[in-house]
């Protein structure tokens, strides 16, 4: 067994997760303990833009540099690890490995045969030398080079967890963060996994344009409207739902134009319609699972997972109902994934993200 801290950094630019966990890449011996560290408004600043150059790029021509926004991830995700190291009561000589995500900046899906591109900025060397600590990063390239979406990875996890809980099959296990992702994990068969929709980001967005906050606090905003029907189906009508499973999506694939004309409770209301119903419309097509589980910042907004129960027939449930920490699971998983590249074991599955076959992704630096 290893301890090992993981490190998540999501497309909504919020702040760092971390988490420390005892594992072999297969089965998690201890949950350690786990931080959550916001980012100041300047460091998002400085990611947005990141983000925003990035955008522009589009993988065409010279790459932007990062210069500003690596040295932000540096010194925030270094800060991050120690703190863990602090409530552990641990020092870095004590810990094996680091598994650190990185910022994705922007991610284009397979389309055609044609495989996809994505970037993670964030330097791993400079981390490793931050912290003392081997670093296992940059855990998407090699899936998308496999012909692989390169998300969702936290799947595998996900699996391992209801494995070690004795949770009763078929399982779904939906994450909310900017994107939202589904598990599926039946009795007989390897794990299915695919982006369903936005999730958090546009209602995010949509609060920070309309009312000046960074995300619907409570579902409040949301449920002083009432949905608008003819914009929903704008929204549904978006080409990324015709396309089968295993797919992806970049938090900035979806934009907030059909929903300009609305006042700000009306474009809350039916931006949280709008995730509900493309997780159900996923979710039809895989069957009913015994149990939803739902992780990721959306699942403490109640008018979101009041919409998913309406939505999908199912009552969605917080993974702290199974034991689980919603606010670390994909620290924690990128943490066992570190440990799966370091013992030379899959990180996904042709089913999970649709590569040819089995891929252990994920490079080392040491400090």
């Amino acid at each position: 067994m290893k301890r090992i801290i993981g490190l998540m950094s999501g497309t909504s630019l919020d702040g760092i997760d971390a988490a420390l966990i005892e594992t072999d890449g297969e089965r998690i011996a201890r949950f350690g303990p786990g931080e959550t560290q916001a980012y100041s408004d300047s460091d998002r600043a400085v990611l947005q833009d990141a983000v925003d150059r990035s955008l522009v790029w589009g993988f065409s021509g010279p790459m932007p540099q990062y210069e500003a926004a690596e040295r932000v991830l540096t010194l925030r995700h270094t800060l991050a690890v120690q703190r863990v190291l602090d409530a552990a009561g641990l020092a870095a000589a004590d810990i094996d490995l680091i598994g650190f995500h990185g910022q994705t900046v922007l991610h284009r899906a397979p389309r055609s045969g044609v495989n996809g591109l994505t970037l993670q900025i964030g330097d791993g060397k400079a981390l490793a030398r931050a912290t003392g600590i081997p670093v296992i990063h940059d855990f998407r390239s090699e899936d998308m080079e496999k012909g692989g979406q390169g998300a969702p990875l936290a799947t595998l996890y996900h699996d391992a967890l209801a494995r070690q809980s004795g949770l009763e099959r078929p399982l779904a296990v939906l994450n909310l963060g900017g994107v939202a992702n589904v598990t599926w994990l039946a009795a007989d068969a390897d794990p299915i996994a695919f982006d369903t929709g936005p999730a958090n980001g546009l209602i995010d967005a949509w609060c920070q344009r309309m009312i000046g906050q960074s995300y619907d606090d409570g579902g409040r905003l949301a449920a002083g409207g009432q949905v608008d029907d003819r914009v929903l189906d704008a929204l549904m009508a978006h080409p990324f739902f015709a396309l089968k499973p295993p797919k992806s999506l970049d938090r900035w694939d979806f934009t907030l134009d059909p929903v300009l004309g609305l006042e700000a409770e009306a474009g809350a209301a039916t931006l949280t319609a709008f995730t509900a119903r493309t997780v159900a419309d996923a979710m039809a097509a895989l069957g009913r699972p015994e149990r939803l589980l739902v992780t990721g910042g959306g699942r403490h907004n109640p008018s979101l997972m009041a919409a998913l129960g309406d939505h999908c027939g199912v009552v969605p449930e917080p993974v702290e109902a199974v034991g689980w920490r919603g606010d670390l699971l994909e620290a924690e998983a990128f943490a066992w994934l570190a440990a799966r590249v370091d013992a030379g074991l899959p990180t996904s599955l042709p089913s999970t993200t649709g590569a040819r076959e089995p891929v252990c992704g994920g490079r080392r630096s040491d400090p």
